[in-house]
């Protein structure tokens, strides 16, 4: 069964709703009209299998039935995680996760198909997660591990991981159409057969969508992907071709005061000019012989995003848009190799490999500009980035019922810069070694408790390493340590005590050295202590009958400046508590019904803790019907028709006709309610 994806919904009254706060998922296969086995990943015992309590798989089933606004919102299945957006759908989701303002995706890394997803030294952000260019219809697992304790998890992985899995060969080939409000139009289609002696998939999407704001978004969005999978099972070649574009019209955070003095519409926007376009064309290879994997990729990327947060703070007279641009090449490689290990009388698996990666940044630049003009340069530059690295990971059956894993880490890094400001150019190198350590004991046959430690690490923007002049200010600037230090332990456990139901329990403490980032919508680099983040999170998944499924997730995160800083030791826009759930009926007619709900709490929006978001709750409701071939879809997006927030900051601005800047709350609104159909035909 394919997903209809769908607008997921914001509603502010979900107190009414906690009863139902199940989040859809499945633990055993359910049958459909057609006969037809529904299979769901989470029906899958882990105990035995998982180095920890916060690491699992969901499968295609698992979000067969979830509506989606975005297709970041796929991460949304790992428990306690969060994705939203300020800036128009074409570009990468603001991530939250275990007290992390994950920007997108500094601290969170994501890998397609082993390849991986983040841009180092881009220019919009560090680790900038753009999974735009995935189609959810072909997703076939989502796996995820949160915290440093995983050897083969390197840069950006401090906070967790997830691995994106796409089919081989699709169950039924599929075209489907979805017609929506606010002008809303996707076509998508998917066909797999045999080919050469082994399988070929080619899927594709187009969509278009204005949106609810009153700049109209335009967003054209077109997507491809070719995958051939050959040779038998302990020797099998995968050739994957991914291309992906897009480009949108934004509508950023507005001020506050703009909206109640009424000067501004809640959907409205300060400068109109703002828009998007990107560019992701791919290739991979990877080849299974079984112990040994080998991998190798290649990808082009084009980006340029005009934004403006603060109008006329900066130029009264020309006004604070600027552009941000990369346009890259990125090649790399992986080897794997496990093999089992006795000795000492002891049952030892051994886990060992190694990745290269080359980025060849074009140009990576900042632009003050008026009306998409460039006026000015604030930064350009090309950089050269490699890394190196190796890692080895040994699990040892102490007993029985015993497992402890020990693993090491070793990472390099080396920046060339050449910059339009010659005191930023330079070179620059660093390396870091990582240990990891994991303990799994099952107390019972359906109880085992974890501890786990590690320690790990992100990059910093190559840019920051070489930095010696402010671009912006032309004064002195301090260059950052191009890799910084995390290191976190968590301990938890993984219950079955009755069929069907799965619980899992997490409680976890997580420091970073620093969170010293270049900050590309400033050209120049930001200083903060270290930070150290407290949570715990709970995760329950429910079939207590063949029909009827339910899910709960729940996490509550504290995190905190080190030290005493002068300013507050709150870190903005942590999110401090994060609720999901829903219910889903699989009937024998054919009638599939799902009601979800997520709900992320407040969060300091300035480290003295004065001013503070609102909490956002969103909800889903999807109805499906299928007969024969076909599949009617229906969903009611944002159900009550919330007026939360989809994010919010809080800094300085300047609208046109004010003598100075003032500070203010900007927030993004959720989208309002709307009603999306799809018919999908099965072949």
């Amino acid at each position: 069964m394919m997903p209809q994806p769908g607008h997921a919904i914001h509603v502010r009254h979900a107190r009414l709703l906690l009863g139902a706060t199940f989040l859809l998922a499945t633990t055993n296969p359910v049958r459909a009209a057609d006969d037809e086995i529904v299979v769901f990943a989470r029906e899958r015992s882990l105990i035995g299998k998982a180095e920890s309590a916060s690491q699992g798989v969901v499968g295609h089933g698992d979000f067969t039935t979830r509506p989606l606004s975005r297709v970041g919102e796929l991460v949304e299945v790992i428990p306690g995680m969060i994705a939203t957006q300020h800036s128009g759908t074409g570009k990468a989701n603001q991530y939250f996760l275990r007290g992390f303002n994950l920007d997108h995706g500094t601290d969170f890394a994501a890998f397609a198909d082993g390849v991986p997803v983040n841009m180092r030294t881009h220019g919009h952000g560090q680790g900038y997660l753009d999974l735009n260019f995935l189609i959810p219809e072909i997703v076939e697992t989502v796996a995820y591990r949160k915290g440093p304790y995983y050897a083969d998890l390197g840069d950006f992985s401090s906070a967790g991981a997830a691995m994106f899995k796409t089919y081989d060969t699709l169950e039924r080939n599929f075209v489907t159409t979805e017609i929506g409000e606010y002008g809303y139009y996707r076509a998508v289609a998917g066909v797999s057969d045999d080919l050469l002696g082994g399988s070929l998939l080619l899927a594709g999407e187009a969509a278009s969508y204005d949106g609810p704001w009153e700049l109209d978004e335009e967003l054209e969005k077109f997507n491809g992907l070719v995958k051939f999978s050959a040779g038998p099972q302990d020797a099998q070649t995968t050739l994957i071709l991914t291309g992906y574009g897009a480009q949108w019209n934004a509508t950023d955070q507005i001020p506050q005061r703009a909206v109640e003095s009424g000067a501004v519409g809640r959907f409205g926007h300060v400068d109109g000019d703002l828009a998007g376009e990107t560019l992701r064309a791919s290739a991979s290879l990877a080849v299974d012989l079984g112990p040994t994997q080998l991998s190798a990729y290649g990808i082009y990327y084009d980006f340029n995003l005009f934004s403006d947060f603060t109008y006329f703070a900066a130029d009264p007279a020309s006004g604070d848009e600027f552009e941000q641009a990369d346009r890259r090449w990125v090649y790399g490689g992986a080897v794997r190799h496990e093999m089992p290990l006795d000795g000492l009388g002891l049952r030892m698996a051994l886990k060992a490999g190694g990745d290269i990666r080359f980025d060849d940044i074009l140009e990576v630049g900042l632009f003050q500009t008026a009306g998409r003009g460039r006026l000015a340069t604030l930064r350009r530059d090309s950089v050269e980035e490699l890394s190196l690295d190796a890692f080895v990971e040994a699990k040892i059956a102490l007993a029985a019922t015993l497992d402890v894993t020990l693993g090491l880490r070793a990472d390099y890094y080396e920046f060339d810069v050449e910059s339009h400001i010659p005191a930023n150019s330079g070179r620059a190198d660093d390396a870091i070694l990582s240990p990891k350590f994991g303990l799994a004991w099952r107390a019972l046959p359906s109880l085992e408790l974890y501890a786990n430690y590690g320690q790990g690490f992100h990059s910093n923007d190559g840019r920051g390493s070489t930095i010696a002049v402010d671009p912006a200010t032309l004064g002195p600037a301090e260059p950052v340590e191009p890799l910084v230090k995390s290191e976190g332990a968590e301990i938890g456990l993984r219950a079955e005590p009755l069929a069907g139901l799965n619980l899992t329990l997490a409680a976890f403490w997580l420091d970073l050295d620093s969170e010293l980032v270049f900050v590309g919508d400033a050209g120049t680099t930001e200083a903060s202590e270290g930070t150290r983040r407290f949570g715990i999170e709970l995760g329950a998944f429910w079939r207590p009958e063949p029909w009827l499924v339910l899910d709960l997730t729940a996490a509550a995160t504290q995190a905190r400046f080190e030290g005493d800083p002068p300013g507050g030791d709150r870190v903005v826009n942590a999110v401090e508590s994060v609720v999901g759930g829903g219910a889903t009926l699989l009937l024998s007619e054919g009638i599939t019904a799902s009601l979800r709900v997520r709900h992320f709490g407040e969060a300091a929006l300035i480290e003295d803790n004065s001013v503070r978001s609102e909490p956002t709750t969103l909800v889903n409701l999807g109805l499906s019907y299928e007969r024969g071939p076909f599949k009617v879809g229906l969903e009611a997006l944002n159900l009550l028709d919330a007026q939360d927030n989809d994010i919010a900051y809080f800094y300085e601005s300047r609208l046109a006709g004010e003598a100075s800047p003032v500070e203010d709350i900007h927030f993004h609104p959720v989208e309002p309610r709307a009603v999306r159909a799809a018919l999908t035909l099965r072949f």
